[in-house]
């Protein structure tokens, strides 16, 4: 999981920061508090871990409980990947 992590913090940094690495991104910020996101930047990050991790995500599933942090984002990823290997 912290691979993934760290692939959406460089995500977050390079498309929503334009590089800028002085923000805190732990993995607990919440990414639509802090202003680092808004709808459209969700709807960006669900197409990254999308094309990124392989899987699928159904807009049920685009909820802050899976998209608010970095964290919840990296645990999402795990949880939908290993529920695709299962099947």
């Amino acid at each position: 999981m912290q691979n993934t992590a760290s692939d959406i913090r460089t995500f977050i940094i390079e498309n929503f920061l334009f590089g800028d690495t002085s923000q805190d991104l732990g993995d607990d910020v919440s990414l639509i508090e802090a202003d680092l996101v808004d709808s459209t930047g969700i709807l960006e990050l669900v197409a990254f871990v999308e094309t990124t991790y392989g899987v699928a995500i159904a807009d049920a599933d685009i909820v802050p409980a899976n998209f608010d942090s970095i964290g919840r984002i990296a645990a999402f990823v795990a949880a939908k990947t290993q529920a695709t290997e299962a099947a």
